[in-house]
């Protein structure tokens, strides 16, 4: 998903040309004259994921339109923009609250730069923050991604569940994220900041589940060379997930009922019974009730985890919250791999909206991953996933190195000069007079796309790139 800049320069030269880099870059821009507009639109009119705010303006001035933007709970980071570098205006500006600043004129490059960088720190210190409160147990239903009509129904069921130890059983497809959702009820809750532990039922070993669950003692069996505490004296006082709880074998949910209506455990080799208090959360892919039928689950249990059962909605009925989902992911493969991906272009957001995800926000996640790893540009293209879009990424043979001599002899450039000056007299902005002169080559080199990758001294994949941004594919076209 592309993200908003909003421009706030009482100089409309000033706005355009930093409009013109911005886009180029695949930014969306907004634009505010002067400081009360910008207030405006941070606080009921749209909001914007960055500010570009000059310091110098009528009416209010930069710094005091950051302030009044604080006071007013906008958090959107703020980079100003001065013609004065003096140590004392860029402190000011800093105690303000400002993430960078500029010195008017500022260069493509250190614009895109320090846009860039604003960004990814926001980002990720909100994955910070996310990933602090899951290993603190807090996080919440705040935490899960989504606003779809779906999420919003997990999320209220949720939050009524949260509010009581009433035994919730979550179903869904494998990948919907029901781990996700059982954290959220902990954290939602009064056991938040107290253990939570979970286990996956379908891939404990046969012969060592009870001692997993329930623990043992020391030289209880073979290879016991230590005492056990097991997942439920783990859980003590907080809460215990018990995932894919129709893998469990038979004999192991007697012991589990057990564990659940007696709230005490026995451990393998132990002498007495182990009082617990342990709230119960469980998951399954599976129809459970259709296992009762067929005698692949007990009934008594059945009834005992589906007191407050929660769907968790695949990820196909829910594609609104894709975006979202992407954003998230974004951030966080960026924070892990050292990654300052931008975000989505829209073509490839319209392509994971339409797929099917047959596994799920999982699915969608490791997708995510891939991409992020490969790409080479601020936003994630159709190619970075291959699997879904059939497209194969750019050759590497030029990315930016000039491209080979073709062996067909092509005319010469003729003296057609490329218009600077608009019918006003004022310069044109460097992509109009991109566009002109990339089109101008099209049509002079009939469209021999190395050619004139090698004339204008970029690489074939820039090329395409550009000839994409600019819509000049029918020049292509007609020039073939």
């Amino acid at each position: 998903m592309s993200k908003t800049v909003l421009v706030v320069d009482d100089d409309p030269t000033q706005r355009r040309l930093m409009q013109a880099v911005l886009e180029r870059d695949g930014y969306a821009v907004a634009h505010a004259e002067d400081g009360g507009q910008a207030i405006d639109r941070m606080t009921a009119g749209g909001g914007a994921d960055l500010v570009l705010l000059d310091l110098v303006m009528p009416g209010l001035s930069g710094l005091e339109t950051l302030a009044e933007m604080r006071a007013a709970g906008v958090t959107a980071p703020v980079i100003v923009l001065t013609a004065n570098a003096g140590v004392e205006t860029v402190v000011k500006a800093m105690q303000a609250g400002a993430q960078d600043f500029f010195v008017k004129p500022v260069s493509a490059e250190r614009l895109l730069v320090g846009v860039s960088n604003a960004l990814a720190l926001i980002r990720l210190e909100a994955e910070v923050g996310r990933l602090t409160k899951r290993v603190q147990g807090r996080a919440s239903f705040d935490d899960l991604v989504g606003d779809g009509p779906a999420m919003r129904m997990v999320k209220s069921l949720g939050a009524r569940a949260a509010k009581s130890t009433i035994p919730v059983l979550i179903t869904g497809e494998s990948g919907v994220g029901k781990e996700v959702i059982a954290r959220a009820l902990h954290g939602a809750s009064d056991r938040a900041g107290k253990p939570f532990v979970a286990v996956n039922c379908g891939a404990l070993p046969v012969n060592l589940i009870e001692s997993i669950l329930f623990g043992h003692e020391k030289g209880a069996f073979t290879g016991a060379v230590e005492k056990t505490l097991g997942k439920f004296r783990e859980a003590d006082g907080g809460s215990l997930f018990l995932d894919e709880i129709g893998e469990l074998p038979l004999d192991m949910q007697v012991k589990l009922l057990r564990a659940i209506q007696e709230s005490e455990v026995d451990p393998v080799g132990g002498k007495r019974p182990v009082k617990i208090d342990v709230r119960i959360l469980s998951a399954t892919n599976r129809d459970l009730s259709q296992q009762v039928t067929e005698g692949g689950f007990r009934e008594d249990l059945f009834y005992r985890l589906n007191v407050f059962p929660i769907e968790a909605p695949a990820l196909r009925d829910r594609r609104e919250d894709i975006p979202a989902l992407v954003d998230r992911f974004i951030a966080r493969f960026n924070a892990e791999e050292g990654k300052r991906v931008a975000g989505c272009a829209p073509e490839t957001l319209a392509l994971l909206q339409g797929f099917e995800w047959p596994g799920n926000v999982r699915q969608l996640e490791n997708a995510v991953f891939r991409a992020i790893v490969l790409a080479d540009a601020p936003f994630l293209q159709p190619h970075d996933f291959p699997a879904i879009s059939g497209l194969a990424a750019p050759l590497p043979d030029a990315s930016d190195a000039p491209a080979p001599t073709p062996t067909v002899e092509l005319p010469p450039l003729p003296e057609t000069p490329i218009r600077v000056v608009d019918d006003r007299g004022h310069l044109r902005t460097l992509e109009e007079i991109e566009r002109d002169l990339i089109q101008h080559a099209i049509e002079v080199y009939a469209g021999h796309m190395s050619e004139i990758a090698r004339r204008l001294g970029i690489g074939r994949s820039t090329l395409y790139r550009k000839v994409r941004e600019q819509g000049l594919e029918g020049a292509i076209k007609e020039a073939g």
